[in-house]
């Protein structure tokens, strides 16, 4: 795409801000599904008007300028000029006068290092303005995958529409990529945490599998909102979408919806194992107390009977006669066996 600076970059009426020169944003002319070589934006903005075209503009986390600048020069409503500069943490669909405003979260997994925070789905927000000769994207945070959408833009297809709402289609089908890649690696995280929590360890790592649900709500909340907005673009007129865009949109939806299904499976799952592992560890704590209360049972012979002829008690009879002591030792051996064999049947040993 085009980086361009041109008298649109000039201060609206009642910009104070002396001497600001907003960010540069790049933008890119197509007709046909083709981009065509543009060097003036003010041509390529007249001809797009005119119905030659549209123009495509690419912003990442503009200015509050900039955007004030593009909103008057595009028409867009002071709402949505707010949610692009400040962020919205949700998908939607708002449709306004002359436009639509799409915005959609965006995921992407990590690898997490050894010592790296616990946080292995980043989040961020893509923004898409669309107008009838005009579309622009504008990007928060999280990796940029403009290169796949303009792939997608320009790949030749026969039904879908090449005007600006096939540059939606592009955004929002990359978009459920990641969703769709996201989920398939949480699914090995979740057998990952299984093998963890079910296998030969002596303690199971919960910590793991606690990070991994907080890790998959925040992922819910990025796909189950997108549900809505995309069953709207398909069951809705918009003068912006054209009709055999529609069957492209409701094949979208469906992808959002089994990736929804799949993370709330998982979260079902992840429950499940963290229900059981609690179970077990309860489980294993309780045979630890039944092996300490054998093992104080048994010690409990010798030491009642040491209590009893350590008293300082002259009468005892046992203490003159010559056998005594060999009978309380064989006392001591054969109620500490006895207790023994006794807790070895009823599996307390």
């Amino acid at each position: 795409m085009t980086t361009a600076q041109s008298n649109w970059d000039a201060p609206v009426a009642g910009d104070d801000e002396s001497g600001y020169v907003p960010p540069e944003w790049t933008w890119a002319r197509y007709q046909a599904g083709r981009r065509l070589p543009s060097d003036e934006l003010e041509w390529a903005v007249a001809a797009a008007r005119a119905g030659d075209g549209y123009i495509w503009l690419g912003l990442h986390n503009p200015s509050q300028h900039t955007m004030t600048t593009l909103g008057h020069h595009l028409g867009l409503h002071e709402l949505a000029i707010e949610d692009a500069v400040h962020g919205h943490r949700r998908s939607k669909l708002e449709r306004f006068q002359e436009h639509l405003f799409f915005v959609v979260s965006t995921v992407a997994y990590q690898e997490r290092a050894k010592d790296a925070p616990p946080e292995i789905v980043t989040t961020g927000e893509l923004m898409v303005f669309l107008g009838d000769w005009y579309v622009m994207t504008s990007r928060h945070s999280g990796p940029s995958r403009m290169p796949e959408v303009r792939k997608l833009v320009e790949q030749e297809s026969e039904d879908m529409p090449r005007g600006p709402s096939r540059v939606l289609y592009a955004c929002l089908s990359v978009a459920i990529d990641d969703f769709e890649r996201v989920a398939q690696q949480m699914e090995d995280d979740v057998e990952d945490c299984e093998q963890l929590v079910f296998g030969d360890r002596r303690e199971p790592d919960l910590e793991r599998t606690y990070q991994i649900k907080r890790e998959l709500i925040e992922f819910r909340r990025c796909v189950a909102p997108l549900c809505a907005p995309l069953t709207a673009l398909y069951t809705r007129e918009f003068g912006q979408i054209h009709a055999n865009a529609k069957p492209y949109f409701r094949e979208l939806a469906e992808r959002v919806q089994a990736v929804r299904e799949t993370v709330a499976a998982l979260e079902d799952q992840l429950t499940n194992i963290l229900q059981t592992a609690l179970a077990r560890a309860s489980f294993d704590d309780n045979r630890d107390m039944r092996k300490i209360s054998s093992a104080v049972a048994i010690v409990a012979v010798p030491t009642t009977l040491g209590a009893i002829y350590g008293m300082n008690f002259d009468n005892i009879p046992e203490l003159h006669w010559g056998q005594g002591y060999y009978v309380v030792m064989a006392m001591n051996v054969i109620g500490m066996t006895v207790l023994y064999f006794l807790f070895r049947k009823f599996k307390w040993l």
